[in-house]
């Protein structure tokens, strides 16, 4: 609704005091065009918004001037104290002060919606965690963190995965960015967006130079094409294996993030309560590491290769403590 467009307008301008009529746009998904007669219909409404021309201009609010803002719905109420998990807070030093805010949050609700404020805060939360993972250890993030925020360049010295492999980098961060309990680094390095793990940056060195980044993409947008690239990684083993009933739900749990499809074993003698699920792996050595961890509670159906590599890792163990 152009009313809830306009209100936005207004409270950004507010908080920021000018803002790119390209990045309002962006933001409201509309055009530059809109956000220009929005402008018009707000300057006409008495509020003093006026556009600035040139490469660092853009629309701006006069200095001092404060809107009086329609108090909150009661869903909007509730949506302040429905909380993720404070452990992303912790991580970067913010989780007395999440506290504190939200005692003040409180203390602005309308009295009326408070208790359904506070009911949702105690009865809803969002767990970002996978399940059965340890959380990284991050001992850079506070000064990765002190970089982002500072606008700083950075130095890092950092561990490639399951390779082992070392290398150095000289970054221009966009931000940080949680994911599933990862905190992950957004950098251009020589000029192409990358993603860093922060747990595997075994240095960081905060360089006395003003980050350089590209004003044509934000944060938001980089994450989102990165995360992409990474999801769509191809899937080179698409392993079907059968499950005995007793270690069902806990094979299910264990493989979540691998499991495509499941399907009763029905047409089988002496199989009953038996469930054949399939999983897909980026190597034949992931699938085996897994899959070797359950035992005989779980048989490779296919493919044959796999199915040959567990036998001979099966026969490898056995012969050790023969």
């Amino acid at each position: 609704m152009r009313a809830d467009r306009l209100l936005a307008i207004l409270l950004t301008l507010q908080g920021r005091g000018m803002v790119s009529a390209r990045e309002l746009a962006q933001r409201l998904e509309v055009s530059t065009r809109t956000i220009y007669r929005d402008v018009d219909a707000l300057s006409a409404a008495g509020v003093p918004v006026y556009c600035e021309q040139g490469r660092s201009g853009g629309v701006r609010l006069l200095d001092g001037y404060q809107a009086k803002v329609p108090a909150l719905t009661p869903e909007e109420s509730m949506s302040l104290f429905v909380l993720t998990s404070q452990r992303t807070h912790a991580d970067l030093g913010l989780g007395d002060a999440l506290a504190s805010a939200m005692s003040k949050l409180l203390a602005a609700v309308p009295q009326s919606q408070r208790s359904d404020a506070e009911r949702a805060g105690l009865r809803i939360l969002a767990d970002p965690r996978p399940w059965m993972k340890p959380g990284d250890e991050v001992p850079q993030l506070a000064l990765v963190q002190r970089v982002v925020l500072n606008d700083l360049r950075l130095h890092i010295t950092y561990r490639h995965g399951r390779s082992e492999r070392v290398s150095r980098y000289t970054l221009d961060p966009y931000g940080l960015v949680a994911k599933a309990g990862v905190w992950y680094l957004v950098a251009d390095s020589r000029r192409a967006a990358r993603l860093f793990r922060v747990s595997r940056m075994l240095e960081a060195t905060e360089l006395n130079e003003p980050v350089r980044r590209r004003s044509t993409v934000t944060l938001e947008q980089l994450w989102s094409d990165l995360s992409t690239v990474a999801e769509q990684r191809p899937t080179e083993v698409s392993a079907v294996v059968r499950v005995v009933p007793a270690a069902l739900g806990r094979i299910r749990r264990i493989t979540a993030s691998y499991l495509v499809a499941e399907d009763p074993v029905t047409d089988v003698p002496g199989k009953k309560g038996q469930v054949d699920i399939t999983l897909q792996f980026n190597h034949i050595w992931a699938a085996r590491g897994l899959l070797l961890g359950f035992g005989a509670d779980v048989e490779v159906l296919s493919p044959p290769e796999l199915r040959e590599e567990m036998r001979r890792c099966a026969e490898e163990v056995q012969q050790l403590y023969s």
